[in-house]
């Protein structure tokens, strides 16, 4: 009797119910769908497709350690599930849930044609520590502003995490799937992933290690570190909780191990709160990456320029070991200068030339970059959402567009909009040695580096009068 658990961004072996689920009931097969079909999917940008087709390959050696086997599809998921599941006459399918609106509209079509067939289809909770539709304000509504949100959260007992199956015999005979090289998820002419590579090792082990490494040291000074872009202060567990190589789970119980030590594991437990938040915010808007949560804010005059997801031709040509070019061609224009870095702001381009070389961004770098995107050169926060959904490893559907629209000041709980990040300050403050900016923008005290593309104290009085203009 064959089993099928079908994987989404739950890539790991250990703390997956549905996994576990499926090898209990018999034969299990494990089976991950390639979905840019369905309705209101997101297609993945091209670095999250560079973290996937390594995480599969990882994903399967691990399964197949374990007699699991690892088929590879690709369509509408709802109908590809629906033919793997008649053509290896599986009687039991197992999923971990999904909070996106398009994403559940999928799995309930799934659950229903089960229903019809006398399929067993059951799902689990696996990637939150709570349940969305179970934290509801005292009115019964859900929570807009994080503290009250965490306090009630962080209070609630989480499950243990789940052993990894034990190995077992593979079905006799498995539908062999699609070939991994065949759906080019990675870049090509060029190919400017070296960074990645470099940075990154992704898969299950790495993301344990990196938890074990974060815990063994860093943590304990987190409550200062994390603004530290320079040094290793932060977990850099983001790409490994996006992917599902680790659960919150497992990171919640392991931190219990260290706290009582400092308040760098508080913290950090507050952070995986936002992650939380996020998720629960998505959940309860689903259209959360292209609608501000604060009506208001329809109505502000921000710019969406032509052509807006579009990478830069002075990106597009860069060759894997070269920074972006160290001088501003005359024709970029603001939104493509600060894509490759070449706004003239150093802890700006840093950040932006980090992103393009290793996937990532040190998060305190995020809020100013994305801070001087939308107030100083007014842009819309969506456009730099969509930037980093192209660009990010870790880029996830709730995080990505909540944490725009909090520093935009049009989401739940977000920073006030006259909160403007001043660059230079920030600099001065986070990285008083100039540290990460020689590190990232080693032009920046040259005679090639670019004149700044705005003045900030004038752009942030534009800013402010825009923000006056809807209040």
């Amino acid at each position: 009797m064959v089993s099928i658990a079908w994987l989404r961004d739950d890539l790991r072996t250990a703390d997956n119910p549905a996994l576990l689920a499926a090898a209990h009931e018999g034969s299990a097969v494990a089976l991950y769908v390639l979905d840019g079909e369905s309705p209101g999917i997101r297609p993945l940008g091209s670095a999250a497709k560079w973290w996937l087709h390594h995480a599969l390959v990882s994903l399967r050696q691990d399964l197949e350690a374990l007699g699991i086997p690892l088929v590879l599809m690709q369509g509408a998921a709802a109908g590809t599930v629906a033919e793997f599941v008649r053509e290896t006459g599986a009687e039991h399918i197992f999923w971990n849930r999904r909070y996106g609106g398009p994403e559940r509209e999928v799995d309930t079509a799934v659950k229903e044609w089960a229903a019809e067939k006398s399929v067993h289809a059951e799902s689990f909770q696996a990637s939150l520590l709570h349940e969305p539709w179970t934290v509801r304000t005292g009115g019964g509504g859900p929570y807009r502003v994080f503290t009250p949100f965490w306090r009630t959260v962080s209070a609630m007992d989480f499950r243990a995490p789940l052993e990894a199956p034990e190995k077992t015999s593979p079905p006799k005979s498995v539908p062999a799937g699609e070939n991994l090289a065949d759906w080019h998820l990675l870049p090509a002419n060029p190919d400017w992933s070296a960074g990645l590579a470099e940075a990154w090792t992704p898969g299950e082990a790495a993301g344990l290690s990196a938890l074990e490494d974060f815990l063994a040291g860093p943590v304990q000074d987190y409550d200062d570190g994390r603004d530290r872009p320079a040094k290793p202060g932060t977990s850099r567990l983001s790409p490994y909780l996006r992917w599902g190589h680790v659960s919150p789970f497992q990171v919640w119980h392991a931190l219990a191990r260290v706290r009582g030590k400092g308040p760098g594991p508080d913290v950090f437990g507050t952070e995986i709160g936002w992650r939380e938040f996020c998720w629960h915010q998505l959940f309860h808007n689903p259209d959360l990456a292209t609608q501000n949560l604060r009506p208001a804010f329809d109505g502000f005059p921000w710019v969406y320029p032509e052509g807006a997801g579009q990478t830069p031709p002075v990106l597009r040509s860069v060759k894997t070991e070269q920074s972006p070019s160290e001088s501003r061609p005359d024709d970029l224009d603001p939104l493509d200068a600060w894509k490759a870095g070449l706004t003239g702001i150093p802890l700006v381009d840093a950040g932006q030339r980090q992103l393009w070389h290793m996937g990532w961004m040190h998060n305190r770098v995020r809020m100013v970059t994305a801070s001087f995107l939308i107030k100083n050169l007014g842009i819309h926060w969506r456009v730099g959402e969509e930037w980093f959904w192209e660009t990010l490893v870790d880029a996830d559907p709730a995080s990505n567009p909540a944490n725009w629209q909090w520093v935009a000041g049009s989401g739940a709980d977000a920073a006030p909009f006259f909160r403007i990040f001043n660059p230079a300050t920030q600099a001065k403050r986070f990285d008083p040695d100039s540290a990460y900016i020689s590190r990232w923008v080693p032009d920046a005290l040259t005679p090639a580096y670019p004149e700044p593309l705005v003045d900030l104290k004038e752009s942030r009085r534009h800013a402010l009068d825009a923000y006056e203009s809807i209040r």
